[in-house]
Protein backbone atom coordinates (compact mmCIF):
# COMPACT_ATOMS: atom_id res chain seq x y z
CA UNK A 1 0.00 0.00 0.00
CA UNK A 2 1.46 3.45 -1.12
CA UNK A 3 2.82 5.19 1.71
CA UNK A 4 1.34 9.24 1.73
CA UNK A 5 2.67 12.36 3.13
CA UNK A 6 0.37 13.98 5.74
CA UNK A 7 -1.68 17.05 5.27
CA UNK A 8 -5.37 18.62 5.41
CA UNK A 9 -8.39 18.15 4.57
CA UNK A 10 -9.93 21.00 3.27
CA UNK A 11 -13.46 22.37 1.41
CA UNK A 12 -12.93 22.75 -1.99
CA UNK A 13 -15.04 25.71 -2.90
CA UNK A 14 -14.17 24.78 -6.19
CA UNK A 15 -17.39 27.73 -7.57
CA UNK A 16 -15.20 28.84 -10.82
CA UNK A 17 -16.35 26.94 -14.22
CA UNK A 18 -12.74 25.18 -15.27
CA UNK A 19 -13.75 25.49 -19.12
CA UNK A 20 -14.52 29.17 -19.14
CA UNK A 21 -12.63 32.01 -18.78
CA UNK A 22 -13.57 36.00 -20.37
CA UNK A 23 -10.98 38.32 -21.65
CA UNK A 24 -11.03 41.25 -20.31
CA UNK A 25 -9.32 44.71 -21.06
CA UNK A 26 -8.30 48.16 -19.23
CA UNK A 27 -7.33 51.62 -19.46
CA UNK A 28 -3.96 50.94 -18.41
CA UNK A 29 -1.46 48.41 -17.06
CA UNK A 30 1.62 48.32 -13.96
CA UNK A 31 4.02 45.66 -14.77
CA UNK A 32 7.02 45.24 -12.10
CA UNK A 33 10.01 44.21 -12.86
CA UNK A 34 10.25 42.06 -10.25
CA UNK A 35 8.04 39.19 -10.46
CA UNK A 36 9.82 36.31 -10.07
CA UNK A 37 12.62 35.29 -7.65
CA UNK A 38 15.97 36.40 -8.55
CA UNK A 39 17.07 39.91 -9.58
CA UNK A 40 14.60 42.23 -10.79
CA UNK A 41 14.26 42.73 -14.39
CA UNK A 42 16.46 46.09 -15.92
CA UNK A 43 13.63 48.79 -17.50
CA UNK A 44 14.59 48.92 -21.15
CA UNK A 45 11.67 51.59 -22.25
CA UNK A 46 11.38 55.28 -20.74
CA UNK A 47 7.92 57.64 -20.72
CA UNK A 48 6.79 58.56 -24.38
CA UNK A 49 7.79 55.14 -25.93
CA UNK A 50 5.16 53.35 -27.46
CA UNK A 51 4.98 49.54 -27.33
CA UNK A 52 2.74 46.81 -28.63
CA UNK A 53 1.86 43.40 -26.87
CA UNK A 54 5.42 41.46 -26.50
CA UNK A 55 7.37 44.59 -26.59
CA UNK A 56 10.57 44.04 -24.22
CA UNK A 57 10.00 46.55 -21.70
CA UNK A 58 12.69 44.75 -18.76
CA UNK A 59 15.82 42.76 -19.87
CA UNK A 60 16.55 40.29 -17.21
CA UNK A 61 19.61 40.82 -14.98
CA UNK A 62 22.55 38.56 -15.11
CA UNK A 63 22.29 35.18 -13.11
CA UNK A 64 18.84 34.45 -11.69
CA UNK A 65 16.44 36.40 -13.63
CA UNK A 66 13.87 36.80 -15.92
CA UNK A 67 12.45 39.04 -18.92
CA UNK A 68 8.99 41.36 -18.93
CA UNK A 69 6.91 41.94 -21.68
CA UNK A 70 4.51 44.42 -22.16
CA UNK A 71 1.20 43.32 -22.11
CA UNK A 72 -0.92 46.01 -23.90
CA UNK A 73 0.01 47.97 -26.63
CA UNK A 74 0.15 52.09 -26.13
CA UNK A 75 2.65 54.35 -24.70
CA UNK A 76 4.83 54.22 -21.42
CA UNK A 77 3.54 57.12 -19.03
CA UNK A 78 6.86 56.02 -17.00
CA UNK A 79 8.84 54.04 -14.70
CA UNK A 80 9.05 54.30 -11.00
CA UNK A 81 8.81 52.57 -8.06
CA UNK A 82 6.01 50.54 -6.35
CA UNK A 83 5.49 48.95 -2.97
CA UNK A 84 5.52 45.10 -4.50
CA UNK A 85 3.50 42.08 -3.08
CA UNK A 86 6.66 40.71 -1.07
CA UNK A 87 6.47 44.04 1.25
CA UNK A 88 9.72 45.74 -0.74
CA UNK A 89 9.92 48.32 -3.31
CA UNK A 90 10.92 48.06 -7.17
CA UNK A 91 10.68 49.46 -10.30
CA UNK A 92 7.20 49.05 -12.35
CA UNK A 93 6.65 50.10 -16.11
CA UNK A 94 3.20 52.35 -16.67
CA UNK A 95 1.69 51.35 -19.93
CA UNK A 96 -1.39 53.51 -21.25
CA UNK A 97 -3.44 51.14 -23.36
CA UNK A 98 -4.87 52.29 -27.09
CA UNK A 99 -7.17 49.49 -27.12
CA UNK A 100 -5.87 47.47 -30.05
CA UNK A 101 -3.58 44.90 -28.65
CA UNK A 102 -0.93 45.45 -31.63
CA UNK A 103 1.18 42.37 -31.61
CA UNK A 104 4.85 43.28 -31.76
CA UNK A 105 6.47 43.05 -35.03
CA UNK A 106 9.30 41.09 -34.14
CA UNK A 107 7.29 38.35 -32.78
CA UNK A 108 8.25 35.16 -34.35
CA UNK A 109 8.07 31.82 -33.41
CA UNK A 110 11.73 30.40 -31.62
CA UNK A 111 14.25 27.95 -33.82
CA UNK A 112 15.07 25.02 -32.00
CA UNK A 113 17.76 22.75 -33.39
CA UNK A 114 19.15 21.53 -30.12
CA UNK A 115 19.40 22.15 -25.63
CA UNK A 116 21.15 25.60 -25.69
CA UNK A 117 18.54 26.53 -28.37
CA UNK A 118 15.94 25.76 -26.13
CA UNK A 119 17.19 26.66 -23.15
CA UNK A 120 17.89 29.90 -25.10
CA UNK A 121 14.17 30.18 -25.71
CA UNK A 122 12.83 29.40 -22.21
CA UNK A 123 15.18 32.31 -20.97
CA UNK A 124 13.60 34.53 -23.52
CA UNK A 125 10.10 33.78 -22.99
CA UNK A 126 9.72 35.64 -19.73
CA UNK A 127 7.97 32.43 -18.39
CA UNK A 128 8.60 31.24 -14.46
CA UNK A 129 6.56 29.30 -12.07
CA UNK A 130 3.15 30.14 -12.63
CA UNK A 131 2.01 27.80 -9.89
CA UNK A 132 3.04 30.55 -7.13
CA UNK A 133 6.67 30.38 -7.12
CA UNK A 134 7.90 32.35 -9.86
CA UNK A 135 11.42 30.50 -10.17
CA UNK A 136 12.54 31.02 -13.60
CA UNK A 137 11.42 28.30 -15.71
CA UNK A 138 14.65 28.50 -18.02
CA UNK A 139 16.79 27.88 -14.85
CA UNK A 140 15.08 24.55 -13.93
CA UNK A 141 16.26 23.39 -17.22
CA UNK A 142 19.49 24.40 -17.27
CA UNK A 143 21.23 21.95 -15.15
CA UNK A 144 24.51 19.38 -15.89
CA UNK A 145 22.51 16.64 -14.00
CA UNK A 146 20.10 14.10 -16.20
CA UNK A 147 16.29 14.59 -16.35
CA UNK A 148 14.97 11.46 -15.49
CA UNK A 149 11.47 12.70 -14.62
CA UNK A 150 9.16 15.92 -15.99
CA UNK A 151 7.08 15.87 -13.30
CA UNK A 152 3.80 18.36 -14.21
CA UNK A 153 2.02 19.50 -11.46
CA UNK A 154 -1.59 19.66 -11.83
CA UNK A 155 -2.56 19.14 -8.45
CA UNK A 156 -4.43 23.04 -8.08
CA UNK A 157 -4.78 21.98 -4.33
CA UNK A 158 -6.03 25.51 -2.48
CA UNK A 159 -9.68 25.82 -2.40
CA UNK A 160 -11.46 27.91 -4.82
CA UNK A 161 -8.52 28.04 -7.42
CA UNK A 162 -9.41 26.36 -11.31
CA UNK A 163 -7.28 28.53 -13.31
CA UNK A 164 -4.88 25.66 -13.61
CA UNK A 165 -7.98 23.17 -14.34
CA UNK A 166 -8.78 25.59 -17.05
CA UNK A 167 -5.33 25.12 -18.74
CA UNK A 168 -5.71 21.30 -18.57
CA UNK A 169 -9.14 21.46 -20.41
CA UNK A 170 -8.50 23.62 -23.11
CA UNK A 171 -4.74 24.27 -23.61
CA UNK A 172 -3.79 20.00 -23.64
CA UNK A 173 -2.28 21.19 -27.10
CA UNK A 174 0.05 23.69 -26.17
CA UNK A 175 1.11 21.55 -23.50
CA UNK A 176 1.71 18.28 -25.74
CA UNK A 177 3.44 20.46 -28.25
CA UNK A 178 5.68 21.34 -24.93
CA UNK A 179 6.41 17.94 -23.39
CA UNK A 180 7.39 16.54 -27.04
CA UNK A 181 10.22 19.35 -26.99
CA UNK A 182 11.20 19.21 -23.58
CA UNK A 183 11.66 15.44 -24.23
CA UNK A 184 13.35 15.57 -27.29
CA UNK A 185 15.70 18.18 -25.64
CA UNK A 186 16.51 17.33 -22.80
CA UNK A 187 16.31 13.46 -22.85
CA UNK A 188 13.44 13.06 -20.47
CA UNK A 189 12.86 9.47 -19.65
CA UNK A 190 9.72 9.56 -17.90
CA UNK A 191 6.36 12.46 -17.81
CA UNK A 192 4.32 12.08 -14.90
CA UNK A 193 0.82 14.43 -14.68
CA UNK A 194 0.00 14.56 -11.03
CA UNK A 195 -3.47 15.52 -10.47
CA UNK A 196 -5.87 15.25 -7.70
CA UNK A 197 -8.70 12.62 -7.45
CA UNK A 198 -11.41 15.75 -7.37
CA UNK A 199 -11.32 16.84 -10.96
CA UNK A 200 -12.44 13.96 -13.17
CA UNK A 201 -12.88 15.96 -16.61
CA UNK A 202 -9.01 17.55 -16.15
CA UNK A 203 -7.98 13.23 -15.53
CA UNK A 204 -9.47 12.30 -18.34
CA UNK A 205 -8.42 14.80 -20.67
CA UNK A 206 -4.76 14.38 -19.12
CA UNK A 207 -4.66 10.37 -19.48
CA UNK A 208 -6.15 11.93 -23.29
CA UNK A 209 -2.92 13.69 -23.88
CA UNK A 210 -0.55 11.02 -21.74
CA UNK A 211 -1.58 8.38 -24.13
CA UNK A 212 0.39 10.24 -27.21
CA UNK A 213 3.50 9.59 -25.47
CA UNK A 214 5.35 6.05 -25.02
CA UNK A 215 6.88 7.70 -21.77
CA UNK A 216 3.88 9.38 -20.09
CA UNK A 217 1.36 8.92 -17.67
CA UNK A 218 -1.14 10.20 -15.27
CA UNK A 219 -0.99 9.79 -11.29
CA UNK A 220 -4.00 10.08 -9.63
CA UNK A 221 -3.86 11.48 -6.27
CA UNK A 222 -5.97 11.97 -3.25
CA UNK A 223 -7.01 15.23 -2.56
CA UNK A 224 -5.16 16.36 0.15
CA UNK A 225 -3.76 19.80 0.81
CA UNK A 226 -0.82 20.66 0.10
CA UNK A 227 -0.63 17.96 -2.45
CA UNK A 228 0.74 20.35 -5.11
CA UNK A 229 3.75 21.33 -2.97
CA UNK A 230 7.07 20.89 -5.13
CA UNK A 231 8.97 18.14 -2.87
CA UNK A 232 5.69 16.51 -1.82
CA UNK A 233 4.48 16.03 -6.11
CA UNK A 234 7.73 14.21 -6.37
CA UNK A 235 7.10 11.48 -3.59
CA UNK A 236 4.08 11.16 -4.42
CA UNK A 237 4.54 10.69 -8.26
CA UNK A 238 8.27 8.90 -7.95
CA UNK A 239 8.70 7.98 -4.31
CA UNK A 240 11.37 9.78 -4.13
CA UNK A 241 12.85 12.02 -1.14
CA UNK A 242 13.94 15.52 -1.44
CA UNK A 243 16.29 16.14 1.19
CA UNK A 244 16.36 19.31 3.48
CA UNK A 245 17.62 22.49 1.35
CA UNK A 246 17.90 20.26 -1.67
CA UNK A 247 15.69 21.07 -5.00
CA UNK A 248 14.06 18.17 -7.04
CA UNK A 249 16.84 18.12 -9.64
CA UNK A 250 19.03 15.94 -7.60
CA UNK A 251 17.40 12.99 -7.39
CA UNK A 252 16.33 13.50 -11.18
CA UNK A 253 13.56 15.50 -11.58
CA UNK A 254 12.00 18.64 -12.74
CA UNK A 255 8.75 20.13 -11.62
CA UNK A 256 6.38 22.20 -13.91
CA UNK A 257 2.98 23.50 -12.95
CA UNK A 258 0.75 22.77 -15.73
CA UNK A 259 0.19 26.03 -16.96
CA UNK A 260 3.52 26.79 -17.02
CA UNK A 261 3.76 23.85 -19.32
CA UNK A 262 1.22 25.44 -21.46
CA UNK A 263 2.55 28.71 -21.66
CA UNK A 264 6.06 27.44 -22.54
CA UNK A 265 4.10 25.17 -25.65
CA UNK A 266 1.99 28.54 -26.96
CA UNK A 267 5.93 30.28 -26.50
CA UNK A 268 7.47 27.54 -29.25
CA UNK A 269 4.77 27.68 -31.08
CA UNK A 270 3.95 31.14 -31.63
CA UNK A 271 6.99 33.06 -29.99
CA UNK A 272 4.34 35.32 -28.28
CA UNK A 273 6.16 35.52 -24.95
CA UNK A 274 4.59 35.54 -21.32
CA UNK A 275 1.87 38.62 -21.33
CA UNK A 276 -1.38 37.83 -19.80
CA UNK A 277 -2.91 35.49 -16.91
CA UNK A 278 -5.98 33.00 -16.47
CA UNK A 279 -7.18 33.84 -13.12
CA UNK A 280 -9.26 32.42 -11.05
CA UNK A 281 -11.69 35.70 -9.07
CA UNK A 282 -13.68 34.48 -6.20
CA UNK A 283 -14.89 35.13 -2.59
CA UNK A 284 -17.82 36.31 -0.73
CA UNK A 285 -17.52 39.71 -1.75
CA UNK A 286 -17.88 38.96 -5.42
CA UNK A 287 -21.38 39.00 -7.49
CA UNK A 288 -19.75 36.93 -10.46
CA UNK A 289 -16.97 34.26 -9.35
CA UNK A 290 -15.37 33.04 -12.69
CA UNK A 291 -12.31 33.05 -14.41
CA UNK A 292 -10.54 35.75 -16.28
CA UNK A 293 -7.91 36.36 -18.48
CA UNK A 294 -6.25 39.32 -17.79
CA UNK A 295 -3.23 40.76 -19.30
CA UNK A 296 -0.52 41.39 -16.42
CA UNK A 297 -0.10 44.12 -15.06
CA UNK A 298 -4.13 45.10 -14.91
CA UNK A 299 -5.12 46.96 -11.63
CA UNK A 300 -6.65 44.52 -8.89
CA UNK A 301 -9.39 46.40 -8.64
CA UNK A 302 -10.52 46.42 -12.36
CA UNK A 303 -10.04 42.40 -12.75
CA UNK A 304 -12.69 42.48 -9.72
CA UNK A 305 -15.21 45.07 -10.91
CA UNK A 306 -15.42 43.13 -13.93
CA UNK A 307 -17.17 39.97 -12.21
CA UNK A 308 -19.04 42.52 -9.58
CA UNK A 309 -18.22 43.35 -6.33
CA UNK A 310 -21.63 42.91 -3.71
CA UNK A 311 -19.81 43.21 -0.07
CA UNK A 312 -17.22 45.93 1.28
CA UNK A 313 -13.71 43.77 0.98
CA UNK A 314 -11.99 43.41 4.41
CA UNK A 315 -9.58 41.41 2.75
CA UNK A 316 -7.81 40.22 -0.53
CA UNK A 317 -5.37 37.77 -1.79
CA UNK A 318 -3.18 36.96 -4.37
CA UNK A 319 -4.04 33.33 -4.73
CA UNK A 320 -5.33 30.55 -2.53
CA UNK A 321 -6.63 31.23 1.27
CA UNK A 322 -3.86 29.02 2.79
CA UNK A 323 -0.20 30.49 0.79
CA UNK A 324 -2.25 33.62 -0.63
CA UNK A 325 -0.78 36.78 -0.27
CA UNK A 326 -2.73 39.74 1.44
CA UNK A 327 -3.46 42.77 -1.15
CA UNK A 328 -2.61 46.18 0.55
CA UNK A 329 -3.91 48.32 -2.42
CA UNK A 330 -6.36 47.02 -5.23
CA UNK A 331 -4.48 49.42 -7.36
CA UNK A 332 -1.99 46.89 -7.37
CA UNK A 333 -1.31 44.59 -10.56
CA UNK A 334 -2.01 41.02 -11.67
CA UNK A 335 1.67 39.42 -11.32
CA UNK A 336 2.99 36.24 -13.66
CA UNK A 337 2.42 34.18 -11.39
CA UNK A 338 -1.19 35.67 -10.03
CA UNK A 339 -3.63 31.80 -10.69
CA UNK A 340 -6.28 33.91 -8.44
CA UNK A 341 -7.31 36.89 -6.51
CA UNK A 342 -9.90 36.18 -3.94
CA UNK A 343 -12.06 38.97 -1.94
CA UNK A 344 -13.72 38.39 1.09
CA UNK A 345 -16.02 40.62 3.63
CA UNK A 346 -15.21 41.20 6.91
CA UNK A 347 -17.77 37.77 7.73
CA UNK A 348 -14.91 35.53 6.25
CA UNK A 349 -11.96 37.90 6.70
CA UNK A 350 -12.02 38.11 10.45
CA UNK A 351 -8.95 37.49 12.41
CA UNK A 352 -9.87 35.02 15.22
CA UNK A 353 -8.56 35.58 18.45
CA UNK A 354 -5.57 33.32 20.11
CA UNK A 355 -5.30 31.50 23.03
CA UNK A 356 -3.06 29.46 25.13
CA UNK A 357 -1.33 26.88 23.37
CA UNK A 358 -2.83 23.06 24.85
CA UNK A 359 -0.24 20.84 23.39
CA UNK A 360 -2.31 19.05 21.57
CA UNK A 361 0.16 18.53 18.81
CA UNK A 362 -2.28 18.97 16.42
CA UNK A 363 0.52 20.92 14.54
CA UNK A 364 3.15 18.48 14.48
CA UNK A 365 0.65 15.79 13.18
CA UNK A 366 -0.48 17.18 10.26
CA UNK A 367 2.46 18.95 8.87
CA UNK A 368 3.65 16.69 5.52
CA UNK A 369 7.05 16.58 6.92
CA UNK A 370 6.62 16.35 10.40
CA UNK A 371 8.00 19.71 11.72
CA UNK A 372 7.23 20.58 15.68
CA UNK A 373 5.95 24.02 15.27
CA UNK A 374 5.75 24.79 19.02
CA UNK A 375 9.31 23.66 19.64
CA UNK A 376 10.34 25.86 16.54
CA UNK A 377 8.58 29.12 18.89
CA UNK A 378 10.44 28.05 21.71
CA UNK A 379 13.83 27.99 20.38
CA UNK A 380 12.60 31.46 18.30
CA UNK A 381 12.39 33.15 21.55
CA UNK A 382 15.04 31.75 23.07
CA UNK A 383 17.57 32.96 20.05
CA UNK A 384 18.20 29.23 19.72
CA UNK A 385 19.27 29.30 16.37
CA UNK A 386 20.47 25.87 15.85
CA UNK A 387 16.79 24.39 18.41
CA UNK A 388 15.22 26.05 15.40
CA UNK A 389 17.09 23.90 13.10
CA UNK A 390 16.60 20.54 14.29
CA UNK A 391 12.58 21.63 14.44
CA UNK A 392 12.90 21.61 11.22
CA UNK A 393 12.27 25.63 10.73
CA UNK A 394 14.17 25.57 7.05
CA UNK A 395 12.23 22.35 5.95
CA UNK A 396 8.87 24.57 6.28
CA UNK A 397 7.06 25.15 3.02
CA UNK A 398 5.16 27.68 4.62
CA UNK A 399 1.55 25.72 3.48
CA UNK A 400 -0.55 26.88 6.52
CA UNK A 401 -1.27 23.13 7.58
CA UNK A 402 -0.08 24.49 10.87
CA UNK A 403 -2.20 26.73 11.65
CA UNK A 404 -5.44 25.61 9.95
CA UNK A 405 -5.84 23.14 12.44
CA UNK A 406 -4.71 24.90 15.47
CA UNK A 407 -7.28 24.59 17.87
CA UNK A 408 -6.06 27.73 19.73
CA UNK A 409 -5.70 29.65 16.31
CA UNK A 410 -1.82 30.08 17.17
CA UNK A 411 -0.45 31.79 13.52
CA UNK A 412 2.15 28.93 13.62
CA UNK A 413 3.24 29.59 9.70
CA UNK A 414 3.78 33.45 10.45
CA UNK A 415 6.62 31.99 13.79
CA UNK A 416 7.69 29.57 11.38
CA UNK A 417 8.88 32.40 8.96
CA UNK A 418 10.06 34.52 11.32
CA UNK A 419 11.74 31.72 12.55
CA UNK A 420 13.26 31.02 8.72
CA UNK A 421 14.55 34.46 8.61
CA UNK A 422 16.11 34.51 11.97
CA UNK A 423 18.15 31.80 11.11
CA UNK A 424 18.98 33.23 7.77
CA UNK A 425 20.52 36.65 8.98
CA UNK A 426 22.81 34.54 11.81
CA UNK A 427 24.25 32.74 8.96
CA UNK A 428 24.97 36.09 7.40
CA UNK A 429 26.19 37.60 10.79
CA UNK A 430 28.41 34.76 10.68
CA UNK A 431 29.94 35.01 7.26
CA UNK A 432 30.54 38.47 8.04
Amino acid sequence: MAFYLKGVKLSHKKNTSPEKAEKISVNSVTIPMSMHIGRPANAVVKKGDTVAVGSLIGEAAEGLSSPVYSSVSGSVQGVGEILLSNGMTGAAVTIESDGEMTLDSSITPPTINNRDDLINALSKSGIVGLGGAGFPTSIKFKTDKPIEYLIINSAECEPYITSDNYTMLTKADMMEYAIETLVKFFGIKKVIIGIEKNKPKAIAKMRELSGKFNNASVKVLPTVYPQGGEKVMVYHTTGKVVAEGGLPIDVGCVVCNCTTVAEIGKYLKTGIPLVEKVVTVDGDAIENPQNVIAPIGAPIKDVLEFCGIKAEIAKALYGGPMMGISVTDLEKPVLKNTNALLAFSQKQAFVPKTTACIRCGACANNCPFGIDPVAILKSYKEDDYLGMKKAGALLCMECGCCSYVCPAKIPNVQNNKLAKEAIRKEAQREVK
